[in-house]
């Protein structure tokens, strides 16, 4: 009878460790993530402009084509991706895309694209659209 009273305590007592370790191990934990802006294209232009100024941003830095830039986040934290799009005049028209990436709902690679919509504001072509498309690829790194 004692021995089964003892081997229920160290029962709980090791179920007690358990259950206490194992948010903390998982705390500790990272995901390394890869994000390449990899280009920005002019999808449609009806008469919004001829000049541009793009951007592309990812957790606010800004990056060029081609450029990556490696993330430790962890696995609730997200990926946060920006396109921005300006017509270069006397009146600028600008366009903004934003999508959040969670850092988790990366296995392997994904690409992930951004359509920017700039709208003319003024002229006898008011109200006319120029559609971007930006990508990205996102991958896990070890």
């Amino acid at each position: 009878m004692k021995m089964w009273k003892t081997a229920k305590v160290l029962f709980c007592m090791v179920l007690l460790l358990i259950v206490t370790v194992q948010p903390l191990a998982a705390a500790g934990k990272t995901v390394k993530l890869k994000v390449t802006f990899v280009s920005a294209k002019l999808v449609e232009n009806n008469h919004v402009g001829n000049e541009w100024w793009s951007g592309a941003y990812v957790n606010g830095k800004e990056l060029k084509a081609g450029g990556s830039l490696v993330l430790t986040l962890k696995p609730a934290d997200s990926v946060k991706l920006k396109a921005k799009v300006s017509e270069q005049d006397k009146y600028p028209d600008n366009g903004e895309a934003n999508v959040s990436v969670k850092a988790s709902s990366v296995i392997k690679s994904m690409n992930k694209s951004l359509s920017v919509t700039v709208t003319e504001n003024r002229g006898r072509y008011s109200g006319e659209t120029a559609t971007w498309s930006f990508s990205f690829k996102i991958e896990k790194v070890k």
